[in-house]
């Protein structure tokens, strides 16, 4: 489980405490608030604060008071024609604050994306738990012969419970030496902030998140993708669900223009051209390098 009862308590605690406001509100999101969304083995994400909702958007691409028209397909189209045209700041005016426990690993990939305020969860402070990642026996894949840095075939039979019982031995052997080394129990041990370097990558942290949505599109659109890894993609595809919940306007035109649409090259459009006027347009022919057509074909064919 991924919280304790503890924590649960806190949350419902949390959850059933209602207070009235003038500022404005999304009922999915409302809905969202506080709920611990369980993740991997022992991760979570959890919606701690917002800040905005569709109107939001609108309001401030207008400029207006109070919120957008009345007529909600007006708001739709420009929220749309915004997301279109790659307007960014009347995005920016809505924000959303996580509470995410993941392995370090993810985090350290997650931490690339350097438009949000983090804090993390300290080790050099208090004591990581003894929860690792372990993955799944689905997820137990060898290196990819195409892509450097991505998964090929699933490991089966010997081979995969060989890996897995190295992963999990590996860890627990670790964990156990951080303890044994920790200032605790009578001895003197090694500080906390030393101890921890010890420790393997697939170890839990935390920590709260807050971005605005411009750049939380970003991260989803690069993290939830199907190339994305999948230990921070998971994340990402239950980030939509959230996203789509408190925004479902924005979240609608981000899927339409950003998940599900492409970009084109100059080259790419001119073979566009071509083909529809009947030409056969070959790799050799099109201006493109072997990675760029490959692309390409998978898209349009």
């Amino acid at each position: 489980m991924p919280l304790t009862q503890e924590a649960q308590a806190e949350i419902d605690a949390a959850r059933a405490s209602a207070r009235p406001t003038l500022r404005a509100v999304s009922e999915g999101m409302e809905a969202q608030l506080y709920t611990a969304h369980p993740v991997l083995d022992h991760g979570f994400v959890r919606v701690i604060d917002y800040m905005g909702d569709d109107s939001a958007i609108v309001q401030a691409a207008r400029v207006s008071y109070g919120a957008g028209t009345k007529h909600v397909s007006n708001d739709e189209g420009l929220i749309r024609y915004l997301m279109r045209h790659w307007h960014s700041t009347p995005f920016e005016m809505c924000e959303v604050k996580f509470h995410v426990k993941l392995p370090v690993f993810v985090a350290r990939q997650w931490i690339r994306h350097r438009t949000a305020n983090v804090n993390e969860y300290s080790a050099r402070y208090s004591i990581l738990d003894r929860e690792f990642y372990i993955p799944e026996p689905g997820q137990l894949a060898a290196q990819s012969t195409v892509n450097n840095q991505g998964r090929g075939a699933v490991l089966e039979g010997a081979e995969a419970a060989r890996v897995l019982e190295m992963l999990k031995g590996d860890a627990m052997r670790a964990y156990d030496h951080y303890e044994a080394m920790l200032s605790q129990d009578g001895q003197q041990g090694l500080a906390r902030e030393l101890a921890r370097m010890n420790l393997p990558a697939n170890v839990y942290t935390q920590w709260y998140w807050k971005t605005d949505l411009h750049n939380l599109f970003h991260f989803l659109r690069l993290r939830a993708d199907a190339h994305a890894q999948y230990e921070i993609r998971v994340y990402a595809e239950l980030m939509c669900k959230l996203v789509a919940d408190w925004v479902p306007l924005a979240y609608a035109a981000f899927a339409d223009y950003r998940m599900g649409g492409v970009s084109v090259s100059a080259k790419g459009v001119e073979v566009i051209r071509r083909r529809l006027a009947g030409e056969a347009v070959t790799q050799e022919t099109s201006g493109m390098s072997k990675g760029e057509w490959r692309e390409f074909v998978e898209v349009f064919g």
